[in-house]
């Protein structure tokens, strides 16, 4: 086995990124981010500074999590959830299946006529490009928070009120928004999240053989967090890191 270097995997498939949440005030008065699900990963946040908490809704029911420094939640696919920011909530976020959430596994709450038709989700969901100005891209994320709101205060008041339907309905138009991007989402996963997992099982049968020549291989790798200001996500302003390169 060739002793040649590479650039090691981030662990575990996962992605990181930084998240100022948003203080825009939002129609009940709360300031936060655009409510929404994942349908594919599991999602993670650490508290950083400041305070606010995270509603989450699931057929189970609604519920409010506080938020602090030090605290760590993380919730599976299907949970609907609403970050507020009660004081400076500043977040490392912890993303399962990297590069999921990039191509699509995220579905905001908007209306149900938006959520029941690919063409008007896809406009709905769409903000203009960073050469239209930082201004305007804020205008944009802050109105497409909004319309996130008003789905999303129907599917509160429902499950508040024992009708886990409308959580159900907006599962299944989710769905049918998404699975035509499973073929492309399951090829990345392969390249990436299960590639890991097959090269961390190579690792373990050659141990279990007393084989080394992994180890010989061994490499650090560091990256640089992004240069340009925090873009706008759906919950905040976003702060990320650079492909991994050799640290030497």
């Amino acid at each position: 086995m060739s002793g040649e270097q590479m650039l090691p995997s981030f662990p575990g498939g996962t992605a990181l990124t930084r998240l100022g949440v948003y203080d825009w005030e939002a129609s009940d008065g709360l300031c936060g981010g655009s409510p929404h699900m994942h349908t594919a990963s599991t999602e993670a946040y650490l508290v950083l500074a400041g305070t606010g908490q995270v509603e989450t809704i699931r057929p189970a029911g609604h519920a409010v999590h506080d938020l602090a420094p030090g605290d760590l939640l993380w919730f599976s696919p299907g949970t609907i959830h609403r970050l507020i920011n009660t004081d400076g909530l500043d977040l490392l976020v912890i993303m399962q299946n990297a590069g999921l959430p990039e191509a699509g596994d995220a579905v905001l709450t908007f209306p149900a006529d938006i959520v029941g038709d690919r063409d008007n989700y896809a406009r709905a969901a769409l903000l203009p490009g960073p050469e239209t100005g930082t201004i305007n891209v804020g205008k944009a994320a802050r109105a497409r928070r909004d319309a996130a709101m008003a789905g999303y205060v129907r599917l509160k008041k429902a499950v508040l009120a024992g009708d886990a339907s409308a959580v159900e309905e907006f599962h299944r138009d989710a769905v049918q928004l998404v699975k035509s991007r499973v073929p492309d989402w399951r090829a990345l996963w392969s390249r990436t999240v299960a590639a890991e997992a097959v090269r961390t099982e190579e690792w373990l049968n050659a141990l279990e053989e007393g084989d080394y020549c992994h180890l010989k291989r061994a490499a650090v790798a560091r990256s640089r967090q992004a240069p340009v200001e925090g873009s706008f996500g759906m919950c905040g302003r976003l702060h990320t890191w650079e492909p991994g390169e050799m640290a030497g």
